[in-house]
């Protein structure tokens, strides 16, 4: 599982937003969006960090960490 630290989020859109951009990465499986703390975790298999970054900055949002939980 990698958990990533972003910023920018605001709102229940923004985590829809965050969701369904993680979803369209390949290996991702499941998603879970934390508005509170400001982090996604993804499960998967073989997820490239930069699949995952470039996924969250098209959709408006800025990567401040990926990390291996």
């Amino acid at each position: 599982m990698k958990k990533i630290n972003i910023k920018g989020m605001s709102c229940m859109h923004c985590v829809m937003h965050v969701k369904n951009a993680l979803n369209e990465v390949n290996g991702v499986k499941a998603v879970d969006v934390n508005l509170k703390e400001n982090y996604a975790t993804v499960e998967g298999e073989n997820i490239n960090d930069s699949d995952i970054k470039n996924a969250i900055e098209d959709a408006g949002y800025e990567v401040v960490s990926i990390e291996e939980v």
